[in-house]
């Protein structure tokens, strides 16, 4: 309801200002806002890694205390029964070991192999070797001879060696927190000596099992806990910034080092082990490790304890990497582990109170008569057996001293020491600070953790400096981006551009101003790239701009016009040698550059577009802020000389100088390409998801997220399935397993320094010359731009949070002619890349040979797909029909050859419309085979037949893919289209493509309104077609602009403008110039120069081009230039000489489609805005003076003019003076004259025109050259387009050939083993009832039936468990987003200095503030 009085309010403020006060709010221009429910899932989530962390903690220490205990040779526990549990032990230390060695190991044969340096491997071996000896002797040895609280206690040493080099490095921040380490040296100490005490008091008191031999355990537990503490040198000594190189080396070949170090740790356990218990204990009997059936309580235990443990403490190392990711470091990772010792001792605190009871026997009293009793429950309570031991445990400390039971105490003291200890050696970890998305590598110094000692291994193992980002206060250290967003555009509608547009201006909005910092460090520009802009007219023969251009400008004017409730303010104009180009300055001051390519001048289509931009924003921007000193121009000649200038101009005019300075501080690894298309829709979300994971992995060469198609129809709803297949299993098990093979153009980032690589772009521009490169090359650009980067050695990934939406072909023709280039293309380019894949996968660690052979499986079950429809189809007939196997596959493969035939012998329109009644044919047999797969588990009794599990099994699967994808669940509803629509999409479709492989045309957008209605400067009053006898007339009545009699008669407002004057700079004196006659160049400088000199106002040459990049930090001086007090027209008095170039027809009609700004209505509503932009929050009182003071005096100069005409140049000018003057005595009377010039600037700003602009000779200079040597139009002589045609045809007659050849045999071979019979050749499965029971009856399956059907069902089965894991990562990722999302905060109504989230803006086109992190730099 606030939104409707809102657009009401709104609405009626346009409606004082002109009758046509009406809108087109396209969707998602509302402000963003977080979504409550993200925030509370955020929280959920958040409780719930916290909940998961401390629970596993404590799972696994108890576990792994409850083995030490029944390992010990004091429990009650047979000998055998003893040397199991310790067996158990040692399995729980070597069960990480191996974790690491396989994970190493896999890295090493399928990722990267770095020889290692032999001295570096010795010395990271031998530490781990007296790490692994200090594990197993603490574990194995001394632990078993103490009691469960002196063992909880005891693992708190570990944290020596840390602590101590702490302070030899001195690495506190703050001198003072020094102390930190101190305490945690001091209190370890003071717990080892607490621990000595308690255990000569126990001693001397004679303690149930305590004698001397205690005190050399004692000494070997602490000289073990020494050895466990080397485990974490690393910590310090690489946030000491020491052994750099040797560390930076290590990281190289860490995976091999790992996989050694584990492999030398498991050997030391297992020696440690049969050292001590074979040869010094002489307790191992091997025939005791025969366990009988009658002991299987016993297995049952010892194995539940070790999974126990070993699961938990791996579920533990889990969760606390997620609760670092999400950003919940000590809420959900910090708290819960200092937590975990206190749990585990109160958890045993609770089950002693409320469990001991139900020990049998035990007498009530003292507790030296209650552990006294204990020793009577040996055989009487085997299902407390572990209560009975743990308790038995415990009463071997003092507490069951028949003399003083006080010295306890000095062991409750020994456990607060080491926990205090603990807490204080990893202080750090409480202000821990990470970016949104962290690899673990830079979260955690090692790969492995220690199982038994989980709490402490996790916070002593988290890096005590980040590598990127330490904390906000040093938020510099994030590397800053700057992203180039092009899109490229094909004859696409006004709606589609809506969505584009619209886009651009929200990525504008939370950006926000560009000379702050932002949160999430990134500067943008937006690029348009639009084909086929220019078109002759019939008339005139001009080269002018055809219907596109106009659709797109009046959707830049109409979002512009709702996200700030007015017109553009600065527009410039500008030839170039490949068409022109527009720039408009976004609401928050951010940039658009629509290129318009001229079909004559450049080469079209959306490749060539890509080959322009990449080359103009890497190649050339990144040439000119790598050697400023190349330009030609002067940098005094980027400063404004008008006389009316304001910041957006400085920021038009210095754009290429604000370049310079800022993007040399810019690597091309924090550049990058957002490649869209023209119709794509997506929200700032996305693209920062997107830039998290380029950020996060530097071998990330591209990134793509998730495609939702949009429309209405069946066609659609076809794709909204497909699609979301593709997305949920293809793409993510390309994700998980390697790489993935194609990053759609429709919306993808892509890393600058990727793309400049060797072989990549170089190649890119490569001209097709041959078949199969018009295939491969043109087909699909995107698919095989991503081919070059993977064989260069780059990884491409998915991000499935990252949703963008694009329009899908709605007609049945559309899309076949789309899949018609996509099909040949994806299958030339996945070739292509198996063909390299030997060589592939030794540049690029993410493609590894499993890899390779996954993708030769799914392109196999590609090929077989017409083959694989088709017996699905005789399956059918067979069941409906009745008829034999053989006959139904002969009957079955009837239509596709007649439909192979019917593509050769006609026209593609007719292959598609005979297709579009097949697919309607082959639905009804696909809802039969439906029934008939059904049918045939009624009539077998039973779904448990091969094709039944897989039905059920792949229903199953889809569902509950759709159910982890909560917003799009609602697809599973297209799955039953997708499914009857299987023949047309598998199998007439591939027919179709590949027969037509040699028609490399683009198939879609392939009409040009430009051509087809000549755009003229003619406004068309009457457009009728009569008929007079025999022959039709047509009738029509236009408004010429040049014909300035018919203007007169017709009442048209500005007559009285000078002639067109050309300049590089326009004022608002050209305002009425397109009520002019076009006069041609030479006519226009030659009226110009015998103009009387008074009536001309100066203007200047602005000499540098209108370039484009990020503008971030350093703007003081072009911000102080512009809010200066001083008068300028000293500066005026000693103006440049005037410099005119001619104009090319085209530039008139576009500058007249923004002069709608200078209408009344909207000079009225653009003075506002400007005012209310100029003054401060605290100026309340001069602006409601000012504003309604200046709108008056605007209506009454402009009182015989329209609200949507255009006044001419003599009434601005009397306009501009009166403004002028009267502001100027309101801001006197306020004592506010240090305003005068922003008021001045406001006013100028609302009554300039759109400049007409001259690329500068550097860019002209680059621009020419590129085109002579890689864009010049393609003009292919008859005899080489015959020749291409040949090869074309010929290469499609070898596909075909070969693509069903492979399917014809697939058929053939099960029609033999059809005519064969199931009774000679066929494989028998027993047969199960639904409730279990065996049949007598076989069930008789085809082996090459039951083998494709087994290899699909793999095949899914590998999709679905990478999706699995890939919806993990992915919600780790969307949560560490929501917790560092922008917060949108309503601006201050009233000025208050002290506060910090506060920046000037257009209030009435702004609807967010940037925060103070924004700010922070």
């Amino acid at each position: 309801m606030d939104d409707l009085k809102t657009r009401a309010t709104n609405r009626e403020d346009r409606h004082k200002g002109t009758w046509d006060p009406f809108l087109l709010n396209p969707a998602g221009a509302e402000k963003e806002q977080k979504r409550t429910c993200f925030r509370i899932a955020q929280y959920l989530v958040t409780i719930f890694v916290g909940m998961a962390v401390l629970t596993s903690a404590v799972v696994a220490k108890g576990s792994l205390l409850v083995l030490s205990t029944l390992a010990s040779p004091n429990s009650m526990r047979t000998s055998k029964e003893q040397q199991f549990y310790m067996l158990m032990l040692v399995f729980c230390l070597v069960f990480p070991n191996f974790l690491a060695f396989l994970k190493s190991l896999w890295r090493c044969a399928f990722k990267s192999f770095v020889t290692p340096n032999f001295k570096t491997m010795c010395f990271i071996c031998a530490i781990e070797c007296l790490v692994s000896l200090g594990t197993s002797v603490l574990v194995l040895v001394v632990m078993p001879q103490f009691d469960v609280l002196t063992n909880l206690f005891i693992s708190g040493g570990v944290c020596l060696v840390p602590a101590i080099l702490q302070i030899v490095f001195r690495l506190q921040a703050e001198s003072w927190k020094i102390v930190f380490p101190l305490c945690s040296l001091v209190f370890t100490i003071a717990g080892y000596f607490l621990l000595g005490l308690d255990y000569y008091a126990r001693v001397t008191s004679f303690v149930d099992r305590q004698d001397e031999t205690n005190y050399m355990y004692i000494g070997v537990g602490v000289f073990s806990s020494l050895l466990i503490s080397l485990c974490w040198w690393e910590n310090p000594v690489q946030a000491s910034n020491r052994m750099e190189e040797t560390l930076r080396e290590l990281e190289g070949f860490r995976d091999f080092v790992s996989c050694v170090s584990s492999l030398l740790r498991i050997i030391i356990i297992g020696g440690v082990y049969l050292l001590y218990y074979k040869v010094i204990a002489k307790t191992i009997l091997w025939e005791d490790f025969i366990i009988g059936n009658e002991e299987y309580n016993l297995l049952q235990v010892g194995l539940g304890l070790l999974f126990l443990q070993a699961f938990c403490a791996a579920a533990c190392h889990w969760f606390g990497v997620v609760a670092c990711k999400i950003h919940a470091v000590r809420l959900s990772f910090a708290l819960p582990v200092c937590c975990a010792g206190p749990s585990v001792v109160l958890l045993g605190m609770i089950l002693f109170i409320t469990e001991s009871k139900t020990l049998a026997g035990v007498e009530e009293g003292s507790i030296t008569e209650f552990c006294g009793s204990l020793v009577n429950l040996h055989d009487k309570n085997t299902t407390s057996m572990i209560l009975l031991e743990i308790t038995r445990s415990i009463c071997r400390t003092s507490l069951n001293s028949h003399y003083e039971q006080w010295p306890f105490a000095m062991l409750a003291l020994e456990g607060l020491c080491m926990w205090c200890g603990f807490l204080t050696c990893t202080h750090y970890v409480w202000k821990t600070k990470v970016q949104r998305i962290e690899r673990t590598s830079q979260l955690f110094v090692r790969r492995l953790y220690e199982s038994c000692f989980i709490d402490l291994s996790l916070l002593l193992n988290t890096k005590m400096k980040v590598a990127r980002a330490k904390n906000q206060d040093n938020q510099d250290q994030i590397q800053n981006c700057v992203i180039y967003l092009c899109a490229t555009m094909w004859h696409e509608t006004y709606d589609e551009m809506l969505k584009i547009v619209t886009s651009m201006f929200r990525l504008d909005r939370y950006r926000g101003n560009p000379v702050k910092q932002h949160a999430d460090c990134f500067n943008f520009e937006c690029h348009i790239y639009m084909d086929d802009a220019f078109m002759d007219d019939k008339e005139t023969g001009k080269r002018l701009v055809n219907s596109y251009v106009s659709d797109l400008i009046n959707v830049v004017i109409e979002v512009y016009r709702v996200f700030t409730h007015k017109e553009p303010d600065e527009v410039s104009i500008i030839e170039t040698p490949y068409g022109g180009r527009l720039v408009v300055v976004l609401p928050q001051g951010n940039m658009l550059f629509a290129h318009l390519k001229d079909k004559k001048l450049i080469r079209n289509k959306k490749r060539w577009s890509q080959i322009m931009y990449l080359y103009y924003l890497l190649g050339w921007k990144g040439y000119l802020s790598k050697n400023p000193h190349k330009l030609r121009y002067k940098k005094e000649s980027m400063r404004s000389l008008d006389r009316y200038s304001d910041l957006s101009n400085h920021f038009i005019k210095a754009w290429d100088d604000i370049e310079i300075h800022n993007r040399k501080d810019i690597s091309d690894d924090n550049t990058y390409i957002l490649a869209l298309d023209g119709d794509t829709d997506f929200q700032p979300k996305a693209v920062i998801l997107l830039v998290d994971r380029l950020r996060m992995y530097d071998s990330v060469g591209a990134a793509c997220g998730r495609i939702h198609p949009t429309g209405m129809g069946p066609m659609v709803w076809y794709q909204k399935f497909e699609y979301a297949v593709g997305h949920w299993l293809q793409k993510t098990a390309e994700h998980v397993f390697g790489s993935v093979l194609c990053s759609p153009g429709c919306f993808s980032l892509f890393r600058g320094s990727a793309l400049m690589d060797d072989n990549v772009l170089k190649r890119y521009t490569t001209k097709a010359t041959r078949a199969s490169e018009y295939v491969q090359y043109d087909q699909g650009e995107d698919r095989w731009l991503c081919t070059l980067l993977l064989q260069q050695g780059w990884r491409v990934e998915y991000n499935a949070a990252s949703d963008a939406y694009t329009n899908s072909p709605q007609e049945f023709k559309e899309f076949y002619n789309q899949r018609r280039r996509w099909g040949p293309s994806t299958l030339a380019n996945t070739l292509d890349l198996l063909h390299s894949g030997s060589e592939t996968v030794k540049r690029n660690t993410s493609i590894s040979r499993l890899y390779i052979f996954y993708q030769m499986f799914t392109v196999g079950s590609s090929i077989l797909g017409p083959a694989s429809v088709t017996l699905m189809i005789a399956g059918a007939f067979q069941f409906v029909f009745q008829i034999a196997g053989t006959l139904s596959i002969i009957v079955a493969s009837i239509p596709p050859v007649f439909y192979i035939i019917i593509c050769f012998i006609t026209k593609a329109n007719t292959q598609i419309t005979i297709a579009g009644i097949m697919s309607v044919l082959y639905a009804f047999l696909m809802t039969a085979s439906f029934f008939s797969i059904i049918g045939d588990m009624v009539m077998q009794g039973t779904f448990l037949t091969p094709t039944g599990v897989f039905l059920v099994s792949m229903t199953i699967m889809y569902m509950v893919t759709a159910i982890l994808h909560p917003e799009e669940f609602g697809l599973i509803i297209y799955g039953l289209m997708y499914f009857i629509c299987i023949p047309s999409g598998y199998l007439l479709l591939t027919i179709y493509s590949l027969v037509n492989m040699n028609n490399v045309s683009w198939g879609t957008r392939e009409t040009s309104k430009g051509e087809a209605e000549a755009k003229t400067l003619q406004n068309t009053l009457c457009d009728k077609n009569c008929q007079l006898c025999c022959w039709d007339m047509k009738i029509q009545v236009t408004q010429e602009v040049d014909n300035v009699m018919f203007q007169k008669m017709v009442g048209h407002p500005a007559l009285l403008a000078p002639p067109l004057l050309i300049n590089p700079q326009s004022t608002t004196q050209e305002t009425a110039l397109l009520q002019q006659k076009d006069d041609s160049p030479e006519e226009t400088i030659e009226k110009e120069e015998n103009k009387p000199d008074q009536d001309i106002q100066p203007k200047y040459n602005r000499g540098a081009s209108i370039s484009s990049s990020d503008y971030s930090s350093d703007k003081k001086s072009l911000l102080s230039s512009d809010f200066d007090d001083d008068d300028d027209d000293e500066n005026y008095s000693s103006l440049a000489e005037k410099k005119k170039f001619p104009i090319k027809d085209w530039v008139n009609p576009v500058k007249k489609e923004f002069l709608t700004k200078l209408t009344t209505s909207n000079m009225a509503k653009n003075l506002k805005e400007q005012i209310r932009y100029v003054l401060l929050p605290n100026e309340d009182e001069l602006y409601e003076q000012l504003e309604p003071t200046l709108n008056d005096i605007l209506n009454s100069q402009l009182s015989r003019v329209g609200p949507e005409d255009i006044p001419s140049n003599s009434q601005l000018d009397e306009l501009r003076d009166a403004l002028t003057r009267h502001a100027r005595q309101i801001l006197k009377s306020h004592h506010k004259k240090r305003l005068e010039k922003k008021v001045k600037s406001a006013i100028e700003k609302t009554l300039k025109a759109p400049q007409v602009e001259q690329l500068n000779e550097d860019e002209k200079d680059f621009w020419d050259k590129l085109l002579e040597r890689y864009l010049t139009p393609i003009n292919d002589s008859k005899e080489h387009q015959d020749e291409v045609s040949k090869e074309l045809k010929s290469l499609r007659n070898k596909a075909v050939f070969l693509y069903f050849i492979i399917n014809i045999l697939w058929v053939v071979a099960t029609f033999f083993l059809q005519a064969i019979g199931n009774d000679v050749i066929s494989i028998k499965i027993p047969k199960y009832f639904p409730n279990g029971t065996l049949s007598d009856e076989y069930l008789k399956v085809e082996p090459l039936s039951l083998m494709f059907l087994l290899s699909f069902a793999v095949l899914l089965l590998v999709q679905f468990l990478a999706m699995l894991y890939h919806r993990v990562y992915t919600l780790i990722h969307i949560v560490s987003y929501r917790s560092k999302e922008k917060d949108y905060i309503e601006k201050a109504t009233s000025y208050d200095p002290d506060r910090d989230d506060y920046i000037e803006e257009n209030i009435g086109a702004i609807e967010l503030t940037v925060t103070s992190d924004d700010l922070q730099s």
